[in-house]
């Protein structure tokens, strides 16, 4: 089957039980998950060659989310491992007329603060056929944005098909500020 490569960060969702609320909780229950993850994993449940590429902390924490990972049969060859902390949402299921309620905890996450040079694209690219992310990765920090972009320019100079799911989250960045690296400027020599 095809090397599918998925680039994004994973998050563990901590929700009360059932429908309560978060103010009538003592206890969480946590669920590792975000959007690349899911499409690595449902990827590897067609029998593929899923990977995610992301970084996470050393700690157990953030084994947590490397651990979910496996479990579903994604492959971890390309996370990274550093950085302080893994990006939190609290997830508060609805019920009747109240709606769900998600209040995210992801600044600093290690993804957030992850460096260019934390990845070999053109090493994670060789071999691949698809390549997707969503378009809150560019939106967790200025450092992710430029992530995505070598990723972008990697599995182009390797023909890998690219998908990208335009997620836009107003709680991330601006309308304005989406544009911009969503969609640059070409020069004029590119046209």
């Amino acid at each position: 089957m095809a090397k599918i490569i998925t680039l994004g960060e994973i998050m563990l969702r901590l929700s009360p039980e059932g429908q309560d609320r978060f103010v009538q909780s003592d206890h969480f229950r946590i669920i590792p998950g975000g959007g690349e993850a899911n499409v690595a994993i449902s990827c590897a449940n067609y029998g593929h060659e899923a990977y995610l590429v992301t970084k996470l902390p050393k700690h157990e924490i953030g084994q947590i989310a490397v651990n979910s990972l496996r479990r579903y049969g994604v492959k971890d060859d390309y996370i990274v491992r550093g950085g302080d902390r893994v990006g939190l949402y609290y997830c508060e299921t609805g019920a009747s007329m109240r709606p769900s309620k998600v209040i995210y905890d992801r600044a600093h996450s290690a993804i957030a603060e992850a460096d260019p040079k934390d990845f070999d694209f053109d090493k994670i690219m060789e071999g691949a056929a698809w390549f997707h992310w969503s378009g809150i990765t560019p939106a967790i920090s200025d450092k992710a944005a430029e992530i995505t972009k070598l990723a972008c320019e990697a599995a182009k100079r390797h023909g890998v098909t690219v998908s990208v799911d335009l997620n836009f989250r107003k709680k991330l960045w601006t309308s304005e500020k989406a544009i911009s690296i969503m969609r640059p400027r070409r020069r004029r020599d590119q046209r």
